[in-house]
């Protein structure tokens, strides 16, 4: 009877082989299972567990070949006598382990207090009806096989011995090479393999350029409102961080504010959030800005991609003739975001020194993420999804921009390129944190403005609703009840 030993879980997202393949590893390294001993015939096991006899014949034979299971002629599959085993740990009492903890180890720690102030986006903001979360993927829009292929082809004994070795310093040539002859031309930015270093996303881009340059001293600028994210990375090193406020052509130029500063970061292609986006005019005044004020910029391209209602305009790096500007570049809005993979790009001896600062981190990026996303790129099937995506958003916009004009809600966009969210500004009453929680008990999702603010205790009445991962036939009726809700809090 040791078919009693395992049952499995249909309504687990985890497959039903995946499922009893780790239950009967479990079993045997834990010598539940002795080593010799017969298993149950595969008929026998799949009728306990109500599956097909190919379930288990398939987790059978892959035992087999990773060495917990052997065929016998005549006894089916036995246990093999050498499968491995995880030895008893003598002497230790879990319970004592717990009790005897002591140290506070929270008290040692010698860097300063981090205040995060993250968006809220649940592990399962797909189960609620009216997803109206920034940055997540709709994954009926992306080619699951062709993204397969491309794995099981960065897994192929071409490239599996140079995955699996260390990187060191060094980045997949081929993901470089498609991003120095493909994603950075269509920004108009020519550069060579040594001024691209790849990153674990946007985000580890912005930090290790944090780490680098600022020091308690040195004097930020960043736009008001932006990223969250970006306001807790500066405030980690310097407390000398100020704003200038956004209109409806992207960061205005104060001069007064940009003249005592060090670093600006900012978003000129679609302003983080309010997908506004730079005219070439200002962006040229700005970089006169920064050469007579001696700053840097880092601009962060965080969307390009997702221009459909016009072509897309030059990146600020591309008219910087001087090197005062630091380039950073995502795939998690054009790919998906737990791909977790982005690229900076700045001159040779400050990508070098960023290399060792990597090195020190995390060494590098995954070889087989790097390379199944080289392949994806080169092989077309990158440039189909953004065709995919740009013609499915377009819809997607138009349906939302009539819905926000049909129940009046004030929509703060000014994007002329497309993007994936508007920026609303409700009543100056409301609050954006009640509204977010009263809608996520009908099953609806938005970004409240707070955290895009540099003073976070104070009341914002502004937030965010994207389309990227709701559908077309839920928007209209999403932002009815956003518009119900507010009417329902109006004092």
């Amino acid at each position: 009877m040791k078919e009693i030993l395992f049952n499995l879980d249909k309504t687990l997202p985890t497959g039903l082989q995946l499922q009893l393949k780790e239950q009967l590893v479990s079993a045997i390294l834990s010598r539940a299972l002795q080593p010799g001993e017969r298993m149950p015939s595969s008929r026998k096991l799949a009728n306990h567990l109500v599956v097909s006899r190919n379930t288990v014949t398939l987790v059978y034979q892959s035992l087999v070949d990773s060495g917990y299971l052997e065929p016998r002629a005549r006894s089916g599959f036995v246990v093999c006598p050498d499968a491995p085993v995880v030895p008893p740990v003598d002497g230790l009492n879990y319970k004592d382990t717990i009790e005897g903890e002591k140290i506070d180890l929270a008290a040692r720690i010698v860097s300063s207090k981090l205040i995060l102030h993250p968006m809220n986006k649940p592990l399962n903001w797909r189960e609620f009806r009216y997803s109206f979360i920034f940055g997540q993927a709709d994954f009926k829009l992306f080619s699951h096989s062709d993204w397969r292929d491309c794995a099981r082809q960065a897994l192929g004994a071409r490239d599996f011995g140079s995955l699996a070795g260390d990187f060191g310093h060094n980045d997949d040539p081929l993901l470089v090479n498609y991003i120095i002859r493909h994603s950075l031309p269509q920004r108009g930015i020519i550069m060579e393999p040594p001024n691209v270093l790849v990153t674990m996303g946007a985000q580890n881009a912005l930090y290790l350029i944090a780490d680098l340059l600022i020091k308690r001293s040195t004097r930020i600028v960043v736009e008001e409102p932006c990223y969250p994210d970006l306001l807790d990375i500066v405030k980690k090193y310097t407390t000398h961080v100020e704003t200038i406020k956004v209109d409806d052509s992207g960061l205005v130029l104060d001069e007064k504010v940009l003249a005592r500063c060090d670093l600006l970061f900012v978003t000129p292609s679609h302003q983080c959030p309010t997908t506004v986006t730079m005219p070439t005019e200002r962006r040229k005044a700005l970089l006169e800005l920064a050469q007579k004020h001696d700053f840097l910029v880092i601009e962060d391209d965080y969307e390009f991609e997702m221009n459909f209602l016009a072509a897309a305009s030059p990146a600020l790096k591309s008219l910087d003739s001087r090197g005062r500007v630091l380039y950073i570049g995502s795939f998690s809005k054009s790919l998906f975001p737990g791909l977790r993979l982005g690229y900076l790009v700045a001159s040779r001896q400050f990508i070098e020194r960023t290399r060792e600062l990597r090195h020190l981190m995390f060494r590098h990026p995954p070889g087989h993420a790097q390379r199944t996303a080289a392949y994806f790129m080169a092989l077309g099937f990158y440039d189909s999804q953004i065709l995919r995506l740009k013609r499915v958003f377009a819809t997607r916009r138009q349906t939302m921009q009539m819905a926000l004009d049909e129940f009046g809600l004030s929509n703060r966009t000014a994007a002329l390129f497309g993007g994936t969210s508007f920026w609303i500004e409700g009543p100056p009453w409301l609050d954006a944190d009640l509204l977010a929680t009263e809608l996520t008990k009908q099953s609806v999702l938005i970004e409240p403005g707070g955290p895009f603010f540099a003073d976070r205790n104070k009341k914002s009445n502004f937030f965010r609703i994207a389309y990227s991962s709701i559908e077309r036939s839920r928007i209209r009726e999403g932002v009815e009840i956003i518009r119900k809700t507010i009417d329902d809090l109006a004092p």
